[in-house]
């Protein structure tokens, strides 16, 4: 058995967050990097489990620092990715799972080409629409902002090792979990 780093990316709505919480609770094997960002947290986040919250400022000094395996500017916010922790767990032998955007995976395929790379994407376009809506967390700028990036990030599945289509959420935890298992070996 090997570690291994996973980065499961894909369109704001395509319902990474879901799969990734149904895939880690099947598995004990597996760590699951918590994000930074600049944005402010929605309903029921927590500050050092959903994502570190991190002002402009501070962000932006972990940036100069070095801090980020991986770092990008998403809807008007910063998303980065935390290179001590994810290297120390890696060090450790564990697998590790991040959940990322698109130009975050991008980025950290650059850094670590043995990265695994699994694009999540909703079943259409038109069910990204429902659900950005349904979430009620944007307004409708910030919606039809998603959208236009989604179609952008849509057209770099290609770049990645696997696809995942999240129409039933249970088929699709289990095609991720077959597809950890087969790389972890």
């Amino acid at each position: 058995m090997a570690n291994r780093l996973f980065v499961i990316s894909g369109p704001s709505g395509a319902g990474k967050g879901t799969l990734v919480k149904g895939l880690m609770s099947v598995r004990e094997d597996l760590w699951l990097s918590v994000s930074a960002t600049t944005r402010q947290p929605r309903p029921g986040e927590i500050d050092g489990e959903t994502y570190f919250f991190l002002s402009r400022e501070e962000f932006d000094r972990r940036i100069e620092e070095g801090d980020f395996l991986e770092w990008a500017d998403v809807h008007g916010n910063r998303y980065g990715t935390l290179r001590s922790a994810v290297e120390q767990r890696l060090e450790d032998g564990l697998s590790v799972i991040l959940e990322i955007d698109v130009q975050g995976a991008l980025i950290v395929q650059r850094s670590y080409p043995e990265a695994i790379l699994i694009f999540v994407k909703p079943p259409s376009f038109e069910e990204l629409r429902k659900r950005l809506i349904g979430r009620g967390t944007e307004s409708e700028e910030q919606i039809e902002l998603r959208l236009a990036n989604a179609k952008m990030e849509m057209e770099l599945e290609g770049c990645y090792n696997y696809s995942v289509t999240n129409d039933e959420v249970d088929i699709a935890v289990s095609e991720l979990n077959s597809i950890i298992d087969f790389e972890i070996g």
